[in-house]
């Protein structure tokens, strides 16, 4: 089972790490106890969005970054979940691309350009 809290956790550690700061200097900026940060980074404790505000202010990070982050780190972990699972996993659909040749304009000659786009987007006339 994913648990959201400890990806949160463990991506705020790396913040915290990346920044070469100890846990004692952030639970003192964010005015957080020390103890009660250590679990939140370890995934023990459900940070409050009050909390998680003061500890992003902290480290001088957007929320919004650390969200991202956290979405980036749950999709990897969902993936291999279902992985385990032996469930297959839906490819994201994207539209194919087609590549369009274009030397001339209304007639009038022109560079040659490559236009890909995908292939329902693009009507070709052939003069």
């Amino acid at each position: 089972m994913i648990l959201l809290r400890r990806l949160l956790g463990d991506v705020l550690r790396r913040q915290r790490q990346r920044q070469g700061r100890t846990l004692r200097e952030v639970s003192s900026s964010a005015r957080v106890s020390l103890g009660y940060l250590s679990e939140v980074e370890r995934g023990q404790k459900e940070a409050s969005s009050e909390l998680l505000s003061a500890i992003c202010d902290a480290l001088d990070v957007r929320m919004s970054e650390l969200m991202r982050e956290v979405s980036d780190e749950l999709s990897l972990a969902e993936l291999a979940e279902s992985a385990r699972a032996s469930e297959p996993v839906p490819a994201p659909v994207r539209p194919m691309l087609n590549s369009v040749s274009v030397t001339s304009v209304a007639g009038v000659p022109t560079e040659r350009v490559t236009i890909k786009a995908p292939a329902e987007a693009v009507d070709v006339v052939a003069a």
